[in-house]
């Protein structure tokens, strides 16, 4: 904040006989006291700290003002509390609240890192030295996918008989000439196609990927290190890859028949599937002229391509007759009509993979669309920041908010309710004091959740 800002006085429209006045010059005082269940969170699953770890740093240690997990943290928090950009930093540096959650050892008095430092970091190379004038800090990208599946297995007392792990694509636009930049014509503009893959709420994969692909290209090979990892520390679970007819792919289904891995999968209509369907169809329309409402028969069949598919596989299809007309839909799965049929397969199953919309929509919330870096690979780590923003967020829905009345609010509305609280911090030789806006409407539930955190061990 500048000097001159500082000294301005300004008038506002009077209440009653009283005159308005303002300044900004109220000292320490942040307007994100609600952070600090983020760093509570943090202190139970260790997230800076082993996200740190995926990074070499070759810079000189008796040089470094900020390291890596100050910078990692720095970064990640500033999402998680609503800051896009790098060029808030340049303020954010002096929030002496966010110097806590990072841990600087003398908060509100040491600045913290500036946009120029963070944005060397999120140029991190594919090669990196100390003979480096400027970027020393390397990434492993290894390191931090594998840190996302880790979580969720420790997420668990023990493990479950069965997971569903949905696959995903969507749009992000571009607005410059980034690298891997290319026009979607389905989406209607250039764009990156990122990769996404869930376990209900669990971020296990995000991929930054050019989006002159197929949808479903290199889901294989991510999934594949997902469930090697996953029955390393589970043998026994059952797994379930769960898509739209975008993955709905040769290469997938033989590899989850291989794997031992169950698919349940959309599948695009095409002439010999809805002939296979005009029975159905035809009765569906008879009872929607009938009774004048929505109405929809299941059936199903085995069903093979005439030169993609290597086998016939079970396809279930709904006939379904809308005020519109005609809404057939189909998809193709490895479970078995005994344990699930048709209908219940559709209707509970498979459509249950719409909540992974919402999932995708809370990445939002955090920013993985600035993807405004002129490099893949340094969108890549901004892509990775949102996403363990989310981790952190998801963490604290999970271990603070169940049976709260914000057990299923998203990433924005818990930001807005329970961080976004103004705190004066005050620090002392032996204590930080943060006094906690008394006008907080949400304080008994922050009390709450503050004790339930207190209650877990800590990791770090």
């Amino acid at each position: 904040m500048s000097t001159e800002c500082t000294q301005i006085e300004l008038r506002f429209h009077g209440v009653k006989r009283r005159e308005i006045r303002g300044q900004f010059n109220g000292g320490a005082i942040s307007s994100d006291g609600g952070g600090l269940l983020l760093r509570e969170v943090d202190k139970r699953i260790g997230l800076m700290h082993r996200l740190a770890g995926c990074f070499t740093d070759y810079r000189d240690p008796d040089l470094i003002e900020h390291g890596v997990e100050e910078l990692v943290g720095q970064r990640i928090y500033g999402l998680a509390l609503g800051y896009a950009d790098l060029n808030d930093h340049e303020q954010l540096r002096r929030d002496p609240l966010l110097g806590v959650l990072v841990e600087k050892r003398e908060p509100g008095r040491e600045l913290l890192a500036g946009k120029s430092t963070l944005n060397r970091l999120e140029l991190t190379p594919e090669k990196a030295s100390a003979e480096d004038r400027y970027k020393k800090i390397l990434l492993h990208h290894e390191g931090v996918d594998r840190l996302l599946v880790d979580l969720f297995l420790e997420a668990h007392g023990e493990a479950p008989k069965q997971i569903i792990l949905d696959v995903d694509a969507t749009d992000d636009p571009l607005y410059g000439q980034q690298e891997g930049r290319f026009f979607h014509a389905y989406y209607g503009h250039y764009c990156y196609l990122p990769l996404y893959i869930f376990c209900g709420e669990f971020l296990l994969c995000a991929r930054l990927r050019s989006s002159n692909i197929d949808g479903a290209a290199g889901s294989v090979e991510e999934l594949r290190r997902i469930v090697h990892q996953i029955r390393t520390a589970w043998p026994q679970v059952r797994i379930l890859v769960r898509g739209d007819s975008g993955f709905c792919r040769e290469e997938l289904m033989a590899w989850c028949e291989g794997a031992g891995v169950d698919y349940l999968l959309g599948l695009a209509k095409n002439q010999r599937l809805q002939k296979e369907l005009e029975p159905q169809m035809e009765a569906a329309q008879a009872l929607y002229r009938e009774s004048g409402q929505a109405a929809r028969i299941f059936h199903e069949f085995v069903y093979q391509t005439r030169e993609s598919w290597s086998q016939p596989r079970r396809v279930v299809a709904k006939a379904e007759y809308l005020e519109k007309g005609e809404n057939p839909r189909f998809i193709v799965t490895s479970l078995k009509a005994e344990a699930w049929p048709a209908q219940p397969l559709y209707e509970k199953h498979y459509c249950a993979r719409g909540d992974m919309e919402n999932r995708i929509k809370e990445q939002l919330m955090l920013f993985a669309d600035r993807t405004s870096t002129a490099y893949l690979r340094s969108n890549q780590l901004r892509l990775y920041f949102s996403s363990m923003a989310y981790v952190l967020l998801q963490m604290l829905r999970r271990l603070g908010l169940q049976g709260t009345e914000l057990a299923a609010a998203q990433c924005a509305t818990i930001r807005l309710r329970l961080f976004k609280i103004g705190a004066l911090v005050r620090i002392t030789v032996r204590k930080v004091w943060i006094s906690l806006s008394s006008a907080s409407p949400y304080a008994g539930l922050f009390c709450q959740i503050h004790a339930r955190l207190a209650a877990l061990p800590l990791r770090c």
